[in-house]
């Protein structure tokens, strides 16, 4: 049994991802093995906790993954460490818009049967923190809310009324943090700067996380409330027995695009691309001139190719080599900031030109969840097959005449999305291959050149 922490707040905002990223590193810090975990898509937070941690930041998505798979993922990613702690996503009880629970911080605490700790930012108020906390603890009998961490707290007379307040709820405080501006993240326009772009900074902020952690909480009351979850009882998800297959012959180098230009993918993709048969080798689109030797297919995730486009641009001999990849028909797998570097431009700056298509920053921030159906045969999927996915961007691309669309989507309005050219499935829709470990399986088998019907 792994003992467990989910770390929730009322909204966003209160400070989740700063007492998260603290407490991991904390508890590293007293030399336990730490297994860091984010509900929902996000790809930025889950840096950090490896920065605090030293393992992958792995997430938990019951929308793009499916309820059954949480518990599976979660034993998976922390098996063999003795704590995993658990960041949640927006507000405690939000998630997939206009599905009740679904996705939502709630739903992943009942699944793996783990204590909820709430912070709450408590900068604007006193004895209305109990009503809130109340409110909270009883809404679902089925969460467990084990305790509270107060943040943003000015002053000594600040913390007494608090603590007076919510002596009368029944939940106790684990912890008091102060105003600290050096744990503070930047963000910009689709969120927290990711660890790639600002390693030394980044490194310095987990470590004043972690300081202010281990001396505003109760670390060994957190840690016994951790110790309390009971049993999962869930065998560890595989990757080998996601795909359902073993590898065979020589395999295909797939060679996954890293740097930190393109920061965001899910540890589970190269987990099964390899299960599935690949080589799987990373290269940078910031520094590499080549690709690296014997390339078979070519998988671009996410990431913020427009702060990095006079970079990316200047690259022309990698440019060069994508676009010829393409051109001979390699399967290649791209995913928005892939979608923007494929493209003919973007800002004006000349990217790979594989897509006949320009991008473009916007000022519309284009965001959530996607039930997609496949409208085109890929190197993904077939025609027809449904997937779950999710668009996070500011960004518009601009297509010429004759691109085939990749995907359907069904909400939260019925378009069509995407590209499918040759070997080439680019989309702005983001995926978990974990949900959908054929999508896996049909890239390498297309790398190897076997069959994919």
């Amino acid at each position: 049994m792994v003992a467990r922490l989910v770390i929730a707040a009322p909204s966003s905002g209160a400070g989740k991802t700063t007492v998260a990223t603290g407490l991991m590193a904390a508890f590293a810090g007293r030399g336990l093995a730490v297994s860091p975990h984010k509900v929902g898509p996000d790809y930025i937070d889950p840096g950090y906790h490896a920065l605090a941690t030293g393992r992958p930041g792995r997430n938990l998505d019951a929308y793009m993954c499916g309820t059954e798979l949480v518990a599976p993922l979660f034993a998976h990613g922390a098996r063999g460490c003795d704590l995993a702690v658990v960041e949640g996503v927006m507000g405690l009880y939000d998630g997939a818009a206009g599905q009740g629970e679904l996705a939502s911080t709630a739903q992943v605490a009942k699944l793996l049967r783990a204590p909820v700790v709430l912070v709450v930012d408590a900068s604007s108020q006193s004895r209305s923190v109990a009503a809130l906390v109340h409110g909270f603890a009883s809404w679902d009998p089925q969460v467990r809310l084990g305790g509270v961490i107060l943040n943003k707290v000015a002053t000594d007379r600040h913390e007494a009324l608090l603590r007076e307040a919510l002596e009368e709820s029944g939940v106790p405080v684990l912890g008091v943090l102060r105003r600290a501006p050096a744990v503070a993240t930047p963000s910009r326009h689709l969120g927290l700067v990711p660890v790639a772009e600002r390693q030394a900074q980044a490194v310095a902020a987990v470590a004043a996380q972690a300081e202010q952690v281990r001396a505003g909480c109760d670390l060994d009351a957190l840690l016994a409330l951790a110790r309390s979850a009971p049993e999962l009882g869930c065998a560890p998800w595989s990757a080998r027995e996601a795909v359902g297959r073993a590898p065979a012959g020589v395999a295909p180098r797939v060679a996954v695009a890293g740097g930190a230009a393109f920061t965001f993918s899910y540890a589970e993709h190269a987990e099964l691309l390899t299960a599935a048969g690949a080589e799987v080798v990373t290269f940078d689109p910031l520094r590499d001139e080549r690709l690296p030797e014997g390339t078979s297919g070519l998988v671009i995730g996410g990431g913020f190719p427009e702060v990095y486009g006079e970079e990316l641009s200047a690259n022309e001999p990698l440019r060069e080599a994508v676009a010829e990849l393409a051109a001979a028909g390699a399967p290649v797998a791209a995913e928005c900031a892939g979608l923007l570097y494929l493209a003919r431009s973007l800002d004006g700056r000349p990217m790979c030109g594989v897509l006949d298509a320009d991008a473009r920053m916007s000022e519309r921030l284009t965001l959530g969840y996607r039930d997609a159906v496949a409208v085109s045969d890929s190197v993904l999927a077939a025609s027809g097959t449904r997937m779950r996915g999710h668009e996070f961007h500011r960004t518009v691309i601009e297509p010429g005449a004759g691109e085939r669309a990749a995907w359907g989507l069904r909400q939260p309005e019925r378009r069509v999305e995407g590209f499918v050219r040759g070997g080439v499935h680019a989309s702005y829709v983001h995926t978990h291959w974990a949900g959908a470990p054929g999508a896996a399986v049909r890239f390498v088998e297309h790398c190897a050149g076997g069959p994919v019907a």
